[in-house]
């Protein structure tokens, strides 16, 4: 017996003693609001806690007007292939590799967690790769909670998908907080009614 198999019979006669448990059934979130303003505060409560920005925008006009005049700080842009023609800024497009500003699209949100639904064809690069990063999301895809915004892509669910709540952060090296070390150091959220 080769030591993958004798390894292999250990699980499976440690799985035969093991009490069995029922399923616990659906998991009870708590109250993110049942009404659309209650998720969006709850949404932006989330995320700000979490070091991002929250802009609220009143319609696709007014999101491409508020993006431009963002965009005027930067001088390139890598931009997710989700996002729509009119959120494009017209400064210098690059790779995410080299570009100082990156906009994709956001699936959907999560109010309970504040986090944002981040479907992979849209640009993993973009999403991750970027100092800062501009994600916009419409109000109405801002879901409860996340088995909501789940079932709400069940029709179109791509290969992967990240969840983002903030911008990057970490404290493995003696407990100091750094964000931008793994991914953008800043995230806006633009919320598009």
């Amino acid at each position: 017996m080769s030591a993958r198999e004798r390894v292999l019979e250990r699980v499976r006669s440690a799985c035969q003693e093991r009490e069995r448990t029922e399923h616990p059934g659906a998991f009870e979130s708590r109250d993110a609001g049942a009404d659309p303003a209650s998720r969006l505060t709850t949404l932006a409560t989330m995320l700000e806690a979490a070091g991002a920005e929250v802009v609220r925008v009143d319609g696709m006009v007014e999101a491409g007007k508020w993006v431009r005049r963002f965009a005027n700080d930067f001088e390139s842009v890598s931009v997710g292939v989700t996002v729509p023609s009119q959120l494009r800024p017209t400064i210098s497009t690059k790779g995410s590799h080299e570009a100082a500003l990156g906009l994709s699209m956001a699936r959907a949100a999560i109010a309970e967690t504040g986090s944002l639904l981040m479907d992979a064809r849209d640009g993993r690069r973009t999403q991750l790769l970027v100092p800062t990063h501009v994600v916009f999301v419409y109000q109405a895809d801002v879901h409860p909670t996340f088995r909501g915004a789940l079932s709400s892509v069940r029709a179109d669910l791509p290969s992967a998908i990240g969840l983002h709540s903030g911008p990057s952060k970490s404290a493995d090296i003696a407990q100091t907080l750094v964000t931008g070390v793994h991914g953008p150091g800043r995230l806006i959220v633009v919320l598009v009614a």
